[in-house]
């Protein structure tokens, strides 16, 4: 599985090809769809480019980008979208269209009443666990590892000669106590190596302007679409070389 992260906290300085209104969403979404992508991941914006949780700018991204893909949906949940836990709870209880699943950051004030919040509603959770916090020791002695959809284990390392390593430590931190399907990603600087980390181990994966702006060769990304096809090409040939000569786990 490749997820396409469409936007992420990005915003206009960040350049035209990152999607911020329901409409530019949409249309990356099915371009993204087109070059492979079998998931996604958003950030509904207010008019103004900022991360929101509004029951009706959700709705209204919800419903432009399924208008134009039938892929799952899902999310952000991050507290820098709603910082006062009580208040994300009313916001998310207040959603009148629902996202296939959202991801919900671990190491964040009242991660695990949202995430059963979410469950409740009938929202898969993709249990966002960076690297470098607390969010594996959490996660892993959670009653509600079992039930999330899967595990999105986040690399916050962003240098490339050390992103790898990471993405390992933060692998061997989450062990075998979870019992759901792993997607391994990077960003910035780590997110090619992390990528291509995922296709040797064979992972689920993401790709898309949240995580990266360039290219494997350093040129800037026109598009998620085009982020997507590299991603597929990448982890693909990652994929051959694992199969040859499988790296052994530390």
């Amino acid at each position: 599985m490749v997820q396409v992260c469409l936007n992420g906290p990005r915003g206009a300085a960040d350049g035209a090809a990152v999607p911020l209104s329901p409409e530019a969403m949409a249309d990356a979404a099915a371009e993204a769809v087109a070059a492979g992508a079998t998931d996604i991941h958003v950030h509904p914006k207010t008019p103004c480019g900022q991360d929101t949780l509004s029951p009706r700018v959700l709705a209204a991204t919800l419903r432009a980008v399924r208008a134009r893909v039938s892929v799952p949906v899902g999310v952000t949940t991050g507290a820098w979208a709603e910082p006062d836990p009580a208040t994300r709870l009313e916001r998310i209880r207040g959603w009148t269209v629902l996202p296939d699943h959202a991801s919900v950051n671990w190491h964040e004030p009242g991660a695990e009443e949202l995430a059963a919040t979410l469950i409740g509603l009938g929202v898969g959770v993709e249990a966002g666990i960076w690297s470098g916090t607390d969010g594996a020791a959490r996660f892993t002695a959670s009653p509600l590892a079992p039930k999330v959809l899967r595990v999105l284990a986040e690399v916050t390392d962003t240098v490339a000669d050390s992103a790898r390593d990471s993405a390992r430590a933060l692998l061997s931190a989450l062990g075998g106590a979870h019992t759901r399907p792993v997607l391994l990603h990077g960003e910035d600087g780590g997110a090619w190596p992390v990528l291509r980390l995922a296709g040797r181990l064979g992972l689920a994966t993401r790709i898309g302007l949240e995580d990266t702006l360039l290219l494997p060769d350093g040129r800037p990304a026109r598009s998620n679409a085009q982020l997507v096809a590299a991603g597929l090409a990448e982890y693909e040939r990652a994929r051959r070389t694992g199969s040859a000569a499988p790296e052994r786990r530390r």
